[in-house]
């Protein structure tokens, strides 16, 4: 892997304007570390959604923009942050504003005051990887969940890949919808399967690349002692077989072919059955080579955080910025040796944490080493 210097970012402090349950908020850190403590519905997930903000996407909740706005406020919501960065100190924003003409809300990002196109430019300042208990479920859940997870892994070393994901999505609707309602009209769908073709090889190209450096960084750095065991991973899928084995033209051309082939099993089941929708991400338990959905539930939590930690160090490899990470109510179900183990390989990461959790008790050992911040509804205090 890379040896490139890193570059470190915290956030010394979190501004919130009618967002979620914030009317408003000013937080100051200073620490490497920063846990969110309260009870549950405090407001503790609010934060760390917020931050996630500054990555391309809808946040770590993948919630519609409007819902985030607070219910008693006017519709719109700001979220701001200002980073201490070995480069100087920046000032980041996003949120929505309510037009007056009743149209729908837009969203707005500025850095240093001056208006960003959308929120892959601040992939410049900042790359962000969390995890939420909605993932818990991952190994055993359905291959779409993999999915997301794997694409958002894509995205915090590469900020266009969203944007390729959602443009294979819109074509590959408007060819189901072709072969719906006009099946016969073969320039149309030799035009769209063109597209499909193009944009499905290279959103398949990016996950492979990123499993295969994921996988191989892995490798390289485990540790047979660790509380997290490390993991395997592999892709599973028609179209993944095709990048791994032909050039990229290639895989196109044979993709295009399936795609012409398998028109009238594609109408008969209304979408399409072959492509970057209908692969998995295979994870198996390295120290028993065993698959990831057999092992027991905390094994699995285990294995979750050692991905999200390996991942978090491939993101400061590859783009030279080490990674904010967000983790909520992850130290909960740990023992203590695993939580003394997670808080160790935080510090180590060199990036910015915030952690929330609803016992104070969890975070007991990190007195003096972290930002303790007690969180109530709509207000926190340090």
């Amino acid at each position: 892997m890379s040896s490139a210097p890193v570059a470190a970012s915290r956030i010394v402090r979190l501004i919130l304007q009618d967002f979620r349950t914030y009317a408003s908020l000013d937080l100051s850190v200073s620490r490497p570390l920063v846990a969110l403590v309260g009870e549950n519905g405090a407001g503790k997930t609010n934060v760390l959604e917020a931050i996630s903000l500054f990555m391309p996407g809808r946040g770590l909740r993948r919630a519609e923009l409007a819902e985030m706005a607070r219910h008693e406020g006017p519709g719109s919501f700001a979220v701001s942050v200002a980073l201490d960065a070995p480069y100087g100190e920046h000032r980041l924003g996003t949120g929505i504003e309510s037009p007056n003409d009743g149209s729908r809300s837009s969203r707005v990002c500025r850095i240093d005051g001056m208006s960003a196109p959308s929120p892959t430019a601040f992939a410049e300042y900042l790359r962000i990887v969390w995890l939420t208990p909605d993932l818990d479920a991952l190994f055993r859940g359905p291959a779409g969940d993999r999915r997301r997870f794997l694409d958002r892994l894509v995205l915090a070393v590469d900020a266009e890949h969203g944007a390729r994901v959602n443009a294979l999505e819109r074509a590959l609707r408007s060819r189901n919808r072709v072969l719906e309602e006009n099946p016969d009209d073969r320039l149309w769908l030799d035009a769209l399967e063109r597209e499909v073709a193009e944009l499905a090889i290279a959103v398949a190209a990016a996950r492979r690349e990123t499993v295969e450096r994921l996988a191989s960084l892995i490798l390289e750095t485990r540790e047979d002692n660790s509380p997290f065991p490390f993991a395997t991973m592999g892709l599973e899928g028609e179209i993944d077989t095709l990048v791994a084995t032909l050039p990229a033209v290639d895989a196109e051309d044979r993709y295009r072919a399936i795609l012409r082939e398998h028109r009238p099993r594609d109408r008969a089941a209304g979408r399409t059955l072959v492509g970057p929708q209908a692969s998995d991400l295979l994870v198996r338990h390295g120290p028993k080579d065993i698959p990831a959905s057999t092992a027991s539930t905390g094994e699995q939590k285990a294995l979750l955080i050692g991905l999200v930690l390996a991942h978090a160090r491939l993101v400061a490899s590859m783009s030279g910025i080490a990674p904010f990470v967000l983790l909520d109510e992850v130290a909960a179900h740990l023992d203590p040796r695993r939580r003394a183990g997670l808080f160790t390989a935080l510090e180590s990461l060199g990036g910015q944490v915030w952690m929330t959790g609803a016992d104070p008790s969890l975070f007991a050992e990190l007195e003096g080493r972290a930002d303790i911040v007690r969180v109530f509804p709509g207000r926190v205090e340090v």
